[in-house]
Parts: C-alpha cells; sequence; structure tokens
C-alpha cells in the first residue's frame, strides 16, 4: 500500500464517522455560538458546558464578551465524543482518553490500548444484541405464520 493509498483510507474512514449529523456544520471557518454548536449536534447547551467542566471538552475560546466559541476543532472532537457516547463507552474512560490526547503523542500506546479494550465491549455487546434479535426475529416468524394460517381459513 502507498502512502496515498494510507491517507486517502484514514480520510474517508474519519470523513465516515464525521457524517451523521440532522443538520450541516454551521457555515464558517470557526467562532461557532453555543446555539450553532447545540444545533449542529443535538446536545443541550447545559450538556456542552458540563462537557467543558469535567475535562471533557479542551480548553473553548471566548470572545470579548466572555461567550463561548467553538471551532471546527472542537466539532471534530464532539463528533468523536458522540461516537464514543453511541458505543457506550463510559464517561470516566472519554475523560481519561480526552487527557491523553491532551497529554500528546507519548501517550498514543495507552490510547490505544484503551480504544481497544472498548472495542472488544462494543464487539461483545454488538454480539448479544445478534442474538436478542435473532429471537425477536424467531417469534415475529411464529406470529406471522399464525396469522397467515388464519387468513387462509
Amino acid at each position: 500500500m502507498t502512502v496515498t493509498e494510507t491517507e486517502t483510507t484514514r480520510a474517508a474512514r474519519s470523513d465516515l464517522c464525521l457524517r451523521v449529523h440532522e443538520h450541516p456544520r454551521p457555515a464558517g471557518q470557526g467562532g461557532y455560538t453555543i446555539s450553532e454548536v447545540v444545533t449542529y449536534t443535538g446536545l443541550s447547551a447545559h450538556t456542552l458546558r458540563w462537557y467543558e467542566r469535567i475535562g471533557l471538552m479542551p480548553h473553548v475560546d471566548r470572545s470579548h464578551t466572555g461567550q463561548r466559541r467553538y471551532g471546527d476543532r472542537d466539532l471534530n472532537w464532539l463528533d468523536l465524543v458522540g461516537k464514543l457516547r453511541l458505543t457506550g463507552m463510559p464517561v470516566a474512560d472519554m475523560v481519561r482518553y480526552a487527557e491523553l490526547v491532551r497529554a500528546g503523542e507519548a501517550t498514543y500506546p495507552e490510547r490505544e490500548r484503551l480504544l481497544t479494550a472498548h472495542r472488544e465491549d462494543v464487539r461483545n455487546r454488538i454480539a448479544e444484541l445478534q442474538s436478542t434479535l435473532a429471537v425477536l426475529d424467531y417469534k415475529i416468524d411464529i406470529y406471522g405464520d399464525v396469522r397467515r394460517t388464519s387468513e387462509r381459513s
């Protein structure tokens, strides 16, 4: 695989991970208000402030009047946090991951371990859900058979 293919593959994967919003990203090059971020992410302003308080959000810039101003990097981070939430990652693990990211490249091995362990948990949950889905499909098939039999009678 060439370097270009690797970069293209990573970019495509990253793009796929970040394209799940009901609303388009706000227009502009940053400096988004909290209300624009609320609309984009579906999170409440309270949740965004809480993320900042607990260390899940990196430092958010402020305007000269003290209002929060989010940048594209913040929106990318919130996209990742949203994915981690969907996978059921505990908030404490997300905060730990955020701390590791802020600590720099030296933490790559620990970040990899944290995400690898979480991926295993996600895979186990998916397997449980697939098993549950099979039971639901079985029951639905039974009821469908009964309904079709009674319709023929």
